[in-house]
């Protein structure tokens, strides 16, 4: 076993695996995030466990790759509105995803501008507080 340098410490253990945890738990989080956004905001609906643990990855993927630029790119207007700006991001990042999961026929319906805002909403506050619960204690019991 070759030991890696995590960044202070030497330790046999391979890096990948506290890593491939915190993106199941990130999953995990994005699943119940978009099912409660399904479940309370009307025009955005997502039928299917399938469709549902589907959704949620593409959405880590758009989170990931996309929306870093979206923030970037609208980095001006974030300013101007004092944050205010990312709820529209979001709202895109969620149309996104939705438009996507449509071109993999997943069950998948965002029916409007408001509808994507509003779940972006609720996905966003229900990600702030899973992550703070569930996400942040479990990937600190790792270290």
């Amino acid at each position: 076993m070759t030991r890696r340098l995590l960044v202070w410490r030497w330790t046999d253990e391979p890096a990948d695996e506290p890593r491939l945890l915190a993106y199941a738990i990130r999953l995990g989080v994005y699943v119940v995030a978009l099912w409660l956004a399904s479940a309370w905001v009307r025009g955005f609906d997502i039928h299917g466990w399938p469709s549902l643990v589907a959704t949620a990855a593409i959405f880590g993927v758009v989170s990931a790759l996309v929306k870093p630029i979206a923030r970037l790119l609208g980095c001006p207007l974030i300013i101007l509105t004092l944050g205010l700006f990312l709820l529209v991001i979001n709202a895109a990042m969620l149309s996104l995803t939705g438009w996507i999961a449509g071109l993999l026929d997943l069950k998948v319906e965002v029916d409007g501008f408001w509808a994507a805002f509003l779940g972006a909403l609720v996905v966003s506050l229900v990600s702030i507080v899973l992550y703070n619960t569930v996400e942040r204690p479990a990937l600190r019991a790792l270290r």
